[in-house]
């Protein structure tokens, strides 16, 4: 695998198919299978973009005040931002992690280290220091309970980046709890994934009045666009979707589970709060599983470049029920054609 690839890449799969992209089943994205519905029509194009009415329902949305959240071209845009905001000479990453965080550290010359979050989660952190965590985590969804760690960085003096992209999925409560008590901390909100919206590209940093201040005085006046601002405004206000993504989401987890945990082709699955699962194979690598995959137009994502895990990982995400059916019948199809040995 290309060293930053990441799932999703449903054009040049269907490309490899020979199918349209509408065909492929897409297993490897871990967005929202499910979306609000937004009403497009009434939207003025011709006037320069306005974040107030944003502004202020996403401050509602995450308990903080208008002043304390800043907006993003994209969780992404938000990620490489910091990380040349950021002036802490290095970096710890608790990993695996989502692999924009490598990259951008790497591209603004952090001296970065990392944490196994299976095997070290005790390890100790350089003081002043820039700390990366995701929380739920990515590719393995587990939410962490954090106020040990937030003790121990804070007494580091460390400054703390916490990226709850996956939060609405599990409902676990926010860092954001510490902004009053450590003013180092960043939380970055991604809207992609819950609302199940790759293509508008709204990312949210979260921190302190003085470091939102200090971050926009770098920042364009502009970054995002009507369109985008007005699909995050309905989508928040839209509770009916809130309640029927949690029920659909829920229902096809567990679908998706009792798939995984029944077949012999899979050695291992992790616990996940969020809307994939991070899986290891039993016999086959996660390229050969994809190789196998490609005649039924299903994609799952190979996690073998993610830091600490190998070549029989994978990440399967939680899509429609109906979509999963098909994976469960390839599934059982590869076993009993002797796949699983």
């Amino acid at each position: 695998m290309t060293t930053y690839a990441h799932g999703g890449e449903v054009n040049s799969f269907a490309a490899l198919c020979g199918c349209a992209p509408e065909e492929v089943i897409d297993l490897s994205s871990n967005i929202n299978f499910t979306t609000p519905t937004v009403d497009f029509s009434g939207v003025t194009l011709n006037a320069y973009p306005s974040y107030k009415v944003l502004t202020e329902a996403l401050a509602e949305h995450y308990g903080v005040a208008s002043e304390e959240l800043e907006l993003f071209n994209g969780g992404s845009s938000a990620i490489f931002t910091l990380l040349r905001f950021f002036d802490n000479p290095t970096c710890t990453i608790y990993s695996p992690a989502y692999l924009e965080y490598k990259k951008a550290a790497l591209l603004y010359n952090k001296k970065v280290s990392f944490i196994n979050r299976f095997e070290s989660m005790d390890a100790e952190v350089e003081e002043n220091s820039l700390v990366i965590f995701v929380n739920p985590s990515t590719p393995d969804g587990h939410y962490y309970e954090i106020e040990t760690l937030m003790e121990r960085w804070s007494a580091k003096n460390c400054t703390i980046l916490i990226d709850e992209s996956f939060l609405e999925f599990c409902g676990g409560e926010s860092a954001t709890r510490y902004f009053h008590s450590y003013d180092k901390l960043y939380v970055l909100k991604s809207q992609t994934k819950f609302y199940g919206c790759a293509g508008v590209r709204v990312g949210i940093v979260l921190s302190s009045r003085e470091n939102i201040a200090a971050l926009k005085e770098k920042e364009p006046l502009w970054k995002i666009s009507t369109l985008d601002s007005h699909f995050l405004i309905m989508a928040l206000h839209d509770k009916a979707f809130h309640t029927r993504s949690h029920k659909l989401n829920d229902e096809a987890k567990m679908y998706l589970k009792t798939i995984i945990d029944h077949s012999p082709l899979f050695e291992e699955v992790f616990e996940s709060n969020t809307n994939f699962f991070l899986v290891r194979l039993a016999s086959m690598s996660a390229k050969e599983f994809q190789e196998k995959l490609l005649s039924h137009k299903i994609m799952v994502r190979d996690c073998s470049n993610f830091d600490f895990l190998d070549d029989r990982t994978i990440r399967i995400a939680v899509k429609s029920i109906s979509a999963l059916k098909q994976f469960k019948i390839v599934v059982s199809t590869l076993v009993l054609r002797g796949h699983s040995n």
